[in-house]
């Protein structure tokens, strides 16, 4: 896709998944448009890893966050890919289009670096082929009409200082950069100054192409994990906000809004919404940033169970001097308490349940065996933070559920302890089912309960006012600020008109079909169940989601009578809902599981590893 954005646009990223890698399709804006991105779950909803194994991920890891600012005019969709692997980590990716003429490559998507990069021509150790079945692009800025490399006295070269260890090369004059990660890889480099394209949706039905200059790294050298060709892409895609940061290039163009939001689906399915720009949400309560911190640090002043606050000193939480105070790190897979606040939550805990469950220590973590495989018996848990916001856990959003022990389930608390750092980070196990809003124009972030497989409403700001939209449901069509809604009604009776055609042992079969990889990537390539051949979508088509992983594609002309097309669990391309060669996909049981990642980034004294979604066996395939 392109996209022309005016001004200061939200940027929509509709997420489904564990992990996260995401593809772009290059982006200018002229005003500020919001940008969706579609992610898919990469990892297997059937996949179990030992919650040690998490742990020792979540260490490797250096979290970092995100920005931007904002205004309304269009959505832009972008499709993301996810795959997987039963014995490996999943990922998300997408795909970005750079240069002149525009060249495709797919970039894994992280939330805890700064700088886009992607594999340079000439480059050594750089993979060649991908087991994600994707194909591996090199950029050649030779190739390109309008790259530019960056110099030694270019002002764009000292932000690179901010984000990795920069060096000129005073016999050449270039800009180059060496970035270490925190699983052992790295790689090296020069940058270049290119253009980045969209595809974007303008008012009533009116396509735009567009493209923004922007500097990103042309990898030369890669090391460790980065050279393995089982999940190999072209590139990262830094979604950090130090000053070579793409969000931070692009706000500074006045192209996105100032604020980022997320929704994170909690259940087996995964997914959720990723947006540049203000969820809006009645609910939402607001607590203050922490300025001048290069993470999202929050004053965490007491922690509660069922009403009771637990004898913890506030400063265990602050952040001051050594101390690296209270973290929500949307990359970080469980939750971490600093030591001197663990044991009296975990005490309170174990508590409040004695005389319904058997406590146990599994592997350094304290687990219960349950009678019941759900955890009502559990108590609410409260944090309370500065201007008077709390952030309410239900027992799923600070418990991981293990294997059954003798007919009994087993369900161990999620938060870890973290040893000797004074560092609490609020990862996704707590982050989940809720709509987090980092409001950076206003130095605050929010959130509220919410199911995050709905759609939602964004705001953005602009001098001509305050726009809101809906994103989460479509990924975009015609008249979509005006008549968003309408659009939703009319697909869904093309919908409910294509499932009356169905015999009644397809329209079972449908109501048990799962997510898979990508199954509602309306701008994606898709296969063609008669000869197997790729399709691409028209991005004229909307697609309709269900929540049971049916997926349709409509024309804006799809009305009562009119066909639409179908695609079920095994990514299979029906169009006509009477074809006899119809071929139903198969039908998979849904688990909740927590999700590995292989995403590279770093705080300078720990580390963590992403991971996406809830965990329903943490013991199975070993890495």
């Amino acid at each position: 896709m392109r996209a022309y954005f005016l001004a200061g646009n939200p940027v929509i990223l509709t997420i489904t998944g564990t992990a996260v890698s995401v593809l772009l399709q290059t982006a200018f804006v002229l005003c500020g448009f919001p940008t969706t991105l579609t992610l898919e779950r990469a990892f297997p909803a059937n996949h179990h890893v030992e919650l040690t194994e998490l742990k020792d991920r979540d260490s490797l890891r250096h979290p970092r966050i995100l920005q931007q600012q904002g205004s309304v005019a269009s959505v832009v969709d972008f499709p993301v890919q996810g795959t997987y692997d039963p014995y490996r980590v999943g990922l998300y990716f997408t795909r970005v289009q750079l240069g002149s003429p525009p060249k495709e490559f797919y970039v894994q998507i992280d939330t805890g670096s700064d700088v886009l990069w992607v594999s340079c021509s000439s480059c050594n150790g750089c993979p060649s082929s991908s087991g994600l079945q994707i194909p591996i692009q090199f950029y050649d800025p030779s190739s390109s009409s309008t790259a530019s490399l960056i110099r030694c006295s270019d002002q764009q070269c000292s932000l690179g200082t901010q984000s990795s260890d920069s060096i000129c090369s005073r016999s050449n004059d270039q800009c180059s950069y060496t970035f270490q990660y925190g699983d052992g890889s790295g790689t090296s480099g020069f940058y270049v100054s290119d253009q980045i394209h969209l595809d974007t949706i303008v008012g009533d039905s009116t396509s735009s192409n567009a493209s923004a200059s922007i500097v990103f790294g042309c990898s030369m050298t890669q090391t460790g994990d980065l050279t393995k060709s089982d999940r190999a892409v072209d590139g990262i895609f830094g979604f950090g906000q130090q000053g070579l940061s793409v969000i931070a290039q692009l706000s500074s163009q006045g192209v996105a809004p100032d604020a980022f939001s997320h929704c994170l689906v909690g259940n087996g399915a995964g997914g959720g919404i990723l947006v540049l720009g203000q969820i809006i949400e009645p609910s939402m309560v607001y607590t203050p940033l922490i300025p001048s911190q290069p993470h999202y640090n929050l004053n965490l002043l007491s922690i509660s169970i069922n009403g009771q606050t637990l004898p913890i000193d506030p400063s265990m939480f602050a952040t001051s001097g050594n101390r690296g105070g209270t973290i929500i790190d949307s990359g970080t897979t469980l939750a971490y308490l600093a030591e001197e606040a663990y044991d009296p939550f975990v005490d309170a805990i174990t508590q409040s349940v004695s005389q319904s469950v058997r406590p146990l220590m599994s592997k350094d973590s304290q687990c219960y065996l349950v009678a019941s495989s759900t955890p009502e018996i559990f108590p609410t848990v409260s944090l309370n933070f500065a201007g008077g916001a709390s952030m309410v856990l239900r027992p799923q959003d600070y418990l991981l559920q293990q294997n059954s022990v003798g007919g009994a389930a087993l369900w161990c608390i999620g938060f870890q302890r973290i040893r000797g750092q004074g560092i609490t980070i609020l990862g996704d196990l707590v982050l989940k089912d809720k709509i987090v809003v980092y409001d950076l124009g206003g130095q605050r972030i929010g959130w509220a309960n919410y199911d995050c497989a709905s759609s939602v409403n964004v705001s953005t700001t602009s001098s001509g006012g305050r726009s809101e939209y809906v994103a989460g449901q479509f990924n975009g069509s015609n008249s979509l600020q005006k008549t968003g809604y309408n659009l939703i009604l009319v697909a869904f009776v093309a919908f409910v008109l294509q499932l009356s055609n169905y015999s009644p042992h397809q329209r079972n079969q449908a109501a048990n079909i799962t997510h898979t990889s990508h199954p509602c990537d309306r701008h994606g390539t898709t296969q063609n169940h008669h000869n197997n051949t790729p399709r691409s979508l028209s991005s004229k088509e909307l697609v309709v989601k269900r929540s049971k992983g049916e997926c349709f594609w409509c024309t804006e002309k799809s009305v009562p009578g009119h066909k639409c097309s179908r695609r079920q669990l095994n990514l299979m391309e029906v169009e006509d809902a009477d074809d006899p060669e119809e071929e139903e996909g198969p039908v998979e049981e849904e688990e909740e599981h927590l999700i590995s990642i292989h995403t590279l980034t770093g705080l300078p004294s720990y580390s963590t590893i992403s991971v996406k979604g809830s965990m329903d066996q943490a013991a199975a395939h070993p890495h």
